[in-house]
C-alpha cells in the first residue's frame, strides 16, 4: 500500500484501540449511576460479565475469519456490531436491556482489538513492527488511563447514556478510514471452505467454560451452585476434546492444531494465558483491598492503578525499539522477571503497609508486561506464515483474556471463602464489610478492626495466587526457543530479529 493509505489505516486503528481499551474501563465509572436509575443491583456483575464473554469468545473466531474473508470486510463487521451495541446500552431501559446490549458489543470488541493487531503486523516489515506495536500499546495505556477520568465527567456533566454514546463518531471514523483506506493483499483464487464445526464446538466450548466459572459462587456473587458450575464446566471440557478431534480432520480448521507444534507459538501462549490470570486476576482485587482495608476513598483506590498503565506503556514504547538488538526472548525474559517479582511484592502487602509501596510493586508489574507481552506478539507474527498470521495473532489476545477469566473467577471464589471463614471464625458480622466500602452518611459507626484484617488476609490469598500463575508464567519464558526469525513476507523481502 502506499503510505498515504498506511498513514489513514493507522489512523483508523488508533480510533479502534482507543475505543476497544477505553470500553473496558469507562462503563465502571458510570455503574452505580446505571445501577441508581435501571435498578438491578443483583445484576450488576452481568453488565461486566456479557461483555466479557461475548469479546472472549469472538476472538479467535474473528483471527480466522479474516484470513479467509480479508481483513477490512471483517473489521467493518466486528465495528459495526460494536457500534449497533453501543447504542442499544445507551437507549437501554432495563438492566435485562442493557446486558443483553453490554453482549452485542462485546461481540464487536472481540474483532476490533485482534484485528488491529493483525493490520499491523500485515502493513508494516519487522523493523516497522517493532517500533509500532510499542507505540500502539502506548495508546492502549492512555485510553486506560482516561477511560474512569472520562466516564466520571461523562456522567456527571451530561448523562450515563453518552458513556455509550460517545464511541459512534470515533467508532465510524475509524471504519470509514480501514474500509476506504485499506487494500487487500493478493490471494490464491481458491477460498478455503470455512469450518463450521470448528467454530461451533470452539464458540460452545468458551461459552460453557466462561459460564460455568463466571456463575460459580464467590466469582459474581450468584447463587447458582458449586455441583451446577462443575456441570457447565464438564460440558466445556466435553465440547474441547470434539474440538481436538474435528481439527485434526478439517481441511482447513478455524484453530490450526499444527501452529502449537511450534515451540516459539506454543509457549508464547502458554505465558500469556499465566500472566493474564496474574495480572487481570490481582490487579481486579488491589481498588478493593485500597478501599476496604487502607480505608480510601474509590477515587484513591483506582489511582492506585494508574502507574502500572504507565510502567506499561513506557516500557512498551521502550522496549519495541531495543528489541533489534537486545533480542525477543532475553526481552521477554527480563519483563516476566519483572512482573514474577512485582507479584511476589504483593504478597508481602498487608493491613499495615503503605499504599505507595503497593503503587510501587503494581507499577513493576507494568514494566514486566510492558516489555514481554509485545516482545513474543511480535515474534510470533514474525515467525507464523502469513496466512495465518490473522488466527496466530488471535489467539494470543484471546490467551490472555482467557488467562484473565480464570484468573477473576478462581481468585474470586476464593476472596469470598477465605473472607467467610475469617469472619466467622471472629465472629463478626458478614454486613459490616459492606460498611467497609460504603459507609452511611453520617454515620459515626466505627468498622471494627477485625473486618479489616479478616478482609486484608483474604485478599492476602488473592495475591498469592496471583504470584503462582507468574511464577509458572516466568517458567513458560525460559522454554520460548533462541531463534533468529525470519520474516515469511514475499513482498517485503527477508528480514530477520536478532537471536538470543
Amino acid at each position: 500500500m502506499s503510505r498515504k493509505r498506511i498513514i489513514l489505516v493507522t489512523v483508523g486503528i488508533m480510533f479502534s484501540l482507543f475505543l476497544a481499551s477505553m470500553e473496558s474501563t469507562v462503563v465502571a465509572t458510570a455503574m452505580p449511576t446505571i445501577v441508581g436509575q435501571l435498578g438491578g443491583l443483583d445484576h450488576y456483575s452481568w453488565v461486566f460479565s456479557a461483555y466479557m464473554l461475548a469479546s472472549t469468545t469472538a476472538v479467535p473466531l474473528y483471527g480466522k475469519l479474516s484470513d479467509i474473508y480479508g481483513r477490512r470486510q471483517v473489521y467493518v463487521i466486528a465495528m459495526a456490531l460494536f457500534l449497533t451495541g453501543s447504542i442499544v446500552s445507551g437507549l437501554a431501559n432495563s438492566m435485562t436491556q442493557l446486558i443483553l446490549a453490554r453482549a452485542l458489543q462485546g461481540l464487536g470488541a472481540g474483532g476490533i482489538m485482534p484485528l488491529a493487531f493483525i493490520l499491523i503486523g500485515e502493513m508494516f516489515t519487522l523493523k516497522e513492527r517493532a517500533k509500532m506495536q510499542g507505540f500502539f500499546s502506548g495508546v492502549w495505556g492512555v485510553s486506560s488511563i482516561a477511560g474512569p477520568l472520562l466516564g466520571g465527567f461523562i456522567v456527571d456533566q451530561f448523562s450515563w447514556r453518552w458513556v455509550f454514546y460517545i464511541n459512534i463518531i470515533p467508532g465510524l471514523v475509524a471504519a470509514a478510514l480501514v474500509a476506504f483506506a485499506w487494500r487487500e493483499q493478493a490471494k490464491g483464487h481458491e477460498r478455503p471452505a470455512v469450518d463450521y464445526a470448528g467454530a461451533v464446538l470452539l464458540t460452545s466450548g468458551i461459552v460453557t467454560l466462561l459460564l460455568g466459572l463466571t456463575l460459580s459462587p464467590g466469582a459474581t456473587g450468584a447463587d447458582f451452585g458449586v455441583k451446577n458450575s462443575w456441570v457447565l464446566i464438564g460440558i466445556a471440557l466435553v465440547f474441547f476434546i470434539a474440538l481436538l478431534w474435528v481439527e485434526g480432520r478439517a481441511a482447513d480448521p478455524i484453530l490450526p492444531l499444527h501452529l502449537f507444534r511450534e515451540r516459539l507459538f506454543a509457549t508464547s501462549v502458554a505465558h500469556g494465558i499465566l500472566t493474564g490470570w496474574a495480572l487481570f486476576g490481582s490487579i481486579s482485587f488491589v481498588p478493593l483491598f485500597v478501599q476496604s482495608v487502607f480505608g480510601t476513598s474509590a477515587t484513591q483506590a483506582g489511582i492506585t492503578i494508574t502507574p502500572m498503565l504507565l510502567g506499561w506503556v513506557s516500557a512498551s514504547v521502550i522496549g519495541m525499539r531495543l528489541i533489534l538488538t537486545v533480542g525477543y526472548r532475553r526481552l521477554g525474559l527480563i519483563g516476566t522477571t519483572l512482573f514474577a517479582t512485582g507479584t511476589f511484592l504483593m504478597t508481602l502487602i498487608g493491613a499495615s503497609s503503605n499504599q505507595i509501596i503497593m503503587m510501587v510493586f503494581i507499577t513493576m508489574m507494568g514494566v514486566g508486561m510492558g516489555l514481554s507481552i509485545p516482545s513474543f506478539l511480535v515474534a510470533v507474527q514474525t515467525s507464523v506464515e502469513r496466512r495465518y498470521l490473522g488466527t496466530a495473532t488471535s489467539t494470543i489476545q484471546f490467551s490472555r483474556s482467557i488467562g484473565g477469566t480464570l484468573g477473576v473467577s478462581a481468585m474470586g471464589a476464593a476472596l469470598s471463602i477465605r473472607l467467610a471463614s475469617n469472619l466467622s471464625a471472629a465472629g463478626l458480622d458478614p454486613k459490616l464489610v459492606a460498611q467497609l466500602l460504603e459507609p452511611l452518611p453520617g454515620s459515626e459507626v466505627v468498622v471494627d478492626a477485625g473486618v479489616r484484617l479478616a478482609m486484608s488476609n483474604a485478599i492476602h490469598l488473592v495475591f498469592v495466587i496471583a504470584f503462582l500463575g507468574a511464577a509458572l508464567g516466568w517458567a513458560a519464558a525460559f522454554f520460548v526457543p533462541h531463534k533468529e526469525l525470519t520474516e515469511k513476507t514475499p513482498e517485503s523481502g527477508p528480514s530477520s530479529i536478532i537471536a538470543d
